[in-house]
């Protein structure tokens, strides 16, 4: 490629930049398909300047021109349910960790090299957002999860044998797939979601919970704790002089709260001094509350 050649396709690139940052993600797909595929010659050229001379052109450009491998791989994981637009993203993070521990002289091209690294910042992405709660946590699981999900299209629920034959074939035990086959076909509930007479679905787990409120031992332990903690407060109190006590009483006690100003005017005292008096008295109080 001539270097005239070479400036073109970095002007066009460039501008390719712009057109993929706004618009709708058929906008997007539509630009990166028109960026034109690094031949094996050109690819090596790029990679050999981000290595030896910390290139991020050459990068940007490696980029760039992969990118409609990402979109065909984030397209394979849609059936997880989640947004396109987010498969791609975290695929192109996976893409430009790729480029940058891309090795040139190992002989393998970009994409062969970069897929791994795709995959893996996808698959991490949709673990972490497929459901509210993990089902995925270990090794094992992890791979269970994304073979399990295949396997179950052709297989529905599985047998005791077909168990034992994905078990041997992912090489994990049998419980661990009747395990992840079970987090599968679950879903997520709120703990306390409407429990509607007229709902058909399943109640809340919440509403399985016993109610403890009424309880006598319940009660009373409410009723010593506030009696308790009542005590401490007005203990509290008395340790302070009676200005303060007057305007922690009037502004936090009394049913008809006086304000900042309607205090000050009592004592003849600004606003502002009415406020560093109570500032005070609180610390005081919160003092001697924690020991």
């Amino acid at each position: 490629m001539t270097a005239a050649t070479s400036s073109a396709a970095t002007t066009q690139d460039i501008a390719t930049i712009g057109s993929l940052s706004t618009g709708t993600i058929d906008a997007y797909i539509s630009s990166a398909y028109q960026i034109p595929v690094l031949t094996l010659d050109e690819e090596r050229s790029l990679a050999l300047r981000l290595r030896d001379e910390g290139d991020m052109m050459a990068a940007r450009r490696l980029v760039l021109s992969h990118l409609r491998f990402v979109i065909r791989i984030a397209r394979g994981y849609l059936g997880y349910g989640l947004p396109l637009p987010d498969l791609i993203q975290e695929g192109t993070v996976g893409l430009m960790k790729a480029v940058r521990r891309f090795e040139p002289d190992v002989g393998v091209r970009l994409v062969s090299f970069a897929v791994h690294w795709i995959r893996a910042e996808i698959h991490e992405y949709i673990l972490r957002n497929w459901r509210i709660v993990k089902v995925a946590t270990t090794k094992a699981q992890r791979k269970l999860f994304f073979n399990l999900r295949s396997s179950k299209k052709r297989l529905g629920w599985f047998t005791k044998q077909e168990v034992d034959d994905v078990a041997a074939d992912l090489g994990v035990k049998p419980e661990t797939v009747l395990e992840m086959e079970s987090r599968l076909s679950s879903h997520d509930m709120a703990f306390d979601g409407h429990d509607d007479d007229d709902d058909e679905g399943p109640s809340a787990p919440s509403t399985y919970l016993p109610d403890m409120s009424m309880e006598p031992a319940s009660a009373l332990e409410r009723d010593d704790s506030s009696t308790y903690q009542r005590e401490r407060l007005f203990a509290a109190l008395d340790g302070l002089d009676e200005r303060s006590k007057t305007i922690l009483r009037e502004r936090w006690l009394n049913e008809k709260k006086q304000t900042l100003h309607e205090l000050a005017q009592q004592f003849g005292v600004s606003a502002e001094r009415i406020r560093q008096i109570e500032k005070n008295a609180m610390n005081k109080l919160r003092v001697q509350l924690e020991l």
